[in-house]
């Protein structure tokens, strides 16, 4: 809540509520008082002493769940903020339906000491239209060598560290991390890559690389490297997230390690269950990602690993680009896709799908980011923060990137025809987001 703002009160009625965390889904009326949950049933009657102290709306036909929250994000701020600055990508967050973002430390200067860490959460506070909580780097400037000062950066209020972006090659610091990242209750997120099978690779290895000529990264880039990592993560017994997953030998992996009872979790991303690699053989950059956007049947096994529960979030991995580092010829073209704007209605096709059922799939953008990252949010429960998303799971439109919020165009949905969005966004009780007619 920004300061001198006061705290919300607000009745939301007629709305189906669906919050995984209490097992609801029910059409119900939530009451919001000072900016908290303060109940939510069925028929719920306020004193007419009382009504003029709440704005009513009627949320009939749509949708009513907890703030949802992205959990792998990058906001470019300090240092490429012609890409994105926190303001206008939490713009972007809260127009997706996000209430809450983490973002990761690849910035200019990298997140790696206390003072970027504060630097974040200040202009957050001052300029951001959503939470954001920082993700601070293993590493000292993402080089693999020397561990950050895991201590420093959790108490300046780093939710969890990664290298994201880059591989931690070595396995003894990867292992000193997870050993270290454990006693200051810290998540540990990998990225997934072996450089030694991916270097010089440009998209999936596999048939259609070899007709069009690409040099090709192997699915066994990631899943060497998710193997060691879910290995270590059972010698250290830390907690372990593993990021952007996009192959099915990955999801067997994660399915192993959890019926072995590991402290790991995974996320993937909405592209990985919604695009295959033939959409490269028109060489336009905008599918260039990494890891990169495998085949049918990888994607098939996506979608079986959010349904079993394999895979416990989706998030955008939203990787802003200008022209300058997109609009190139393939080879030169950076990797990357903007996410937060084009996620929602990509997670609920797969309800339509029969995928995931409407509980499932709010957990994977609530709940469950909610619970990896240790933060109080994810739920409609009584005295919860009132980050609420209310969503029109019927809505029909054309994803258009020319009216986004971000600042950068690289979103590969761009003229998709899309069904379902979010049409209000609260924090603390407080509209911060409505679509517009």
């Amino acid at each position: 809540m920004k300061p001198n703002e006061k705290p919300a009160n607000l009745i939301l009625r007629n709305g189906r509520v669906i919050d995984p965390a209490q097992g609801l889904d029910a059409v119900a009326t939530v009451v919001i008082e000072n900016g908290k949950v303060v109940e939510v049933g069925p028929n719920i009657e306020i004193g007419a002493q009382r009504r003029g102290e709440f704005e009513q709306i009627d949320a009939g036909g749509k949708w009513v769940v907890p703030g949802l929250i992205d959990m792998h994000v990058h906001l470019r701020e300090p240092g490429e903020e012609y890409k994105e600055t926190i303001a206008s990508g939490t713009r972007a967050a809260v127009a997706g339906g996000f209430t809450a973002v983490a973002c990761m430390p690849n910035t200019r200067p990298v997140n790696d000491c206390a003072a970027v860490t504060q630097f974040i959460l200040k202009k957050a506070a001052e300029e951001g239209a959503c939470r954001v909580f920082p993700v601070g780097a293993i590493s000292k400037g993402l080089e693999g060598r020397n561990l950050c000062e895991l201590g420093e950066l959790r108490a300046s209020g780093v939710v969890a560290v990664s290298d994201d972006g880059r591989p931690v090659e070595s396995s003894m610091l990867m292992r000193r991390a997870l050993e270290y990242a454990k006693t200051f209750g810290l998540l540990v997120i990998s990225h997934c890559e072996d450089l030694g099978l991916s270097s010089g690779g440009l998209m999936n290895e596999g048939r259609v690389s070899t007709r069009l000529g690409l040099r090709g990264i192997p699915r066994a880039a990631e899943e060497v490297m998710a193997a060691r990592d879910i290995l270590l993560a059972e010698l250290t017994g830390a907690r372990l997230h593993l990021a952007h997953i996009s192959s099915a030998g990955s999801v067997a992996l994660i399915r192993e390690a959890k019926k072995r009872g590991l402290q790991v979790t995974a996320e993937t991303a909405p592209h990985y269950f919604t695009l295959d690699e033939e959409l490269l053989s028109t060489f336009n950059p905008v599918y260039k990602v990494n890891p990169p956007v495998r085949t049918r049947e990888d994607m098939e096994a996506i979608k079986a690993g959010l349904a079993d529960g394999t895979l416990d979030a989706i998030a955008s991995d939203h990787a802003p680009h200008s022209a300058v580092e997109k609009d190139l010829e393939f080879e030169y073209a950076a990797n990357g896709m903007i996410g937060l704007e084009s996620s929602l209605p990509l997670i609920l096709r797969l309800v339509r799908q029969s995928i995931l059922s409407p509980l499932d799939a709010i957990a994977k953008v609530s709940q469950n980011p909610a619970r990896i990252l240790s933060i109080p949010f994810g739920t409609l429960a009584k005295g919860a923060a009132a980050d609420l998303t209310v969503i029109d799971p019927e809505a029909t439109y054309t994803i258009d990137a020319r009216k986004f919020e971000s600042k950068s165009r690289n979103c590969p949905f761009d003229g998709m025809e899309a069904q379902g969005r979010a049409v209000m966004t609260f924090i603390d009780g407080r509209v911060v987001f409505t679509a517009p007619d």
